[in-house]
């Protein structure tokens, strides 16, 4: 299964689920916070599974003399839950693009003091006025992916439109993610619209789509579809970057990871502080730490991770990493690549689409 995947395959419940379970704290001992002048000497963060990696605690740890204790979630909801609870206790938070935007409508985190941090200018292009935080006011991105396809070119000679996913020659090899949201980032797309799209007359347009698509796909798989592209069983299927795409693209030079000349789309986690947070100048510190970068390096040598840091690709030692874009995708490719914001009430279109599809 793919690394994240997890986190990917909830996005298409996540706004229906969010007000349940903000009802209630989730799993998790949480942490206790020791400071509450802002300059104690320890750090709470709660963070993706794998995403802060052990060097990166250890070197700060070592560096600063503060004691970081990392607890990890393996979704936005849980970890919004255990900040709406009330006294989380924790200092950083790390969460995806479209939860950011639920975070400060619930004000659940607190703007970013700039002055305090140093670095931002590390950030690739792509990350430094992002759509979902302009201006970086509560978040500073730390690793990213993205929502492309993959083919075989033993099946698919070339490839670098969403119509790939859609052609009727390839009819039961073809693939889609068993992802309501991002089945919809193609389907609106393929029909000339961004991912972003909230017009009820558009998605309507792309539920069409994705409903005659139906009848040539082979299913949707969320899971082992880089092993079927590896085996020649799928010509082409949706794909998210990540570890287990990464290293199929890397070992077999038939297969091949593509951010569709439509756009597709990007998806980033960074790091915010929550509301009540005691330990600020540990955060801050580690911050700054973080967007150092040789350290941010770290993300994709001991994470398997792409860096928001433009700077610290100079400093990864896993060069084949940088070449590979189901890491990597070139700055070139996700130019026209859409963050995946919150649609609000516009979910219901989505839902009743989905529906739609799913029983065609």
């Amino acid at each position: 299964m793919p690394r994240r995947a997890v986190s990917r395959t909830l996005l298409a419940t996540s706004f229906v689920a969010s007000s349940a379970l903000l009802a209630s704290a989730c799993g998790g001992s949480g942490a206790t916070a020791t400071s509450s002048s802002g300059g104690g000497k320890n750090l709470n963060i709660y963070a993706w599974a794998g995403e802060v990696p052990d060097s990166v605690v250890k070197g700060f740890e070592k560096e600063t003399g503060i004691k970081v204790t990392v607890d990890t979630f393996d979704s936005n909801e849980t970890m919004t839950a255990k900040l709406s609870s009330g006294s989380s206790g924790y200092d950083l938070v790390e969460p995806s693009q479209y939860t950011v935007q639920q975070l400060i409508g619930q004000q659940l985190v607190q703007p970013l003091d700039h002055a305090k941090i140093k670095g931002l200018d590390n950030l690739a292009a792509k990350f430094r006025d992002p759509s979902y935080d302009k201006g970086l006011k509560y978040t500073v991105p730390w690793i990213w992916g993205t929502t492309g396809f993959a083919y075989n070119d033993k099946c698919v000679k070339s490839a670098t439109s969403w119509k790939t996913l859609f052609d009727s020659k390839y009819k039961g090899k073809l693939y889609m993610l068993d992802n309501m949201l991002a089945a919809y980032i193609a389907g609106l797309q393929v029909t000339g619209h961004r991912a972003t799209s909230t017009d009820k007359d558009q998605i309507s347009e792309a539920t069409s789509v994705l409903q005659k698509q139906k009848n040539i796909l082979a299913g949707y798989n969320s899971t082992n579809y880089p092993q079927l592209l590896a085996s020649g069983r799928a010509c082409a299927a949706e794909a998210w970057s990540g570890t287990a795409m990464a290293k199929v693209v890397q070992s077999d030079s038939h297969v091949h990871y593509v951010i569709p000349e439509e756009g597709g789309s990007v998806w980033t986690d960074g790091l915010a502080v929550p509301k009540g947070a005691k330990n600020t100048t540990s955060a801050y510190k580690f911050i700054n730490y973080l967007l150092r970068p040789e350290v941010a390096a770290k993300a994709t040598d001991d994470g398997s991770s792409a860096s928001a840091n433009q700077a610290a690709r100079s400093y990864v030692k896993g060069k084949a990493a940088l070449n590979n874009p189901a890491v990597y995708a070139p700055d070139s490719a996700i130019a026209k690549a859409d963050f995946l914001l919150d649609p609000g009430t516009a979910m219901q279109y989505f839902q009743q689409g989905w529906t739609k599809v799913k029983a065609s």
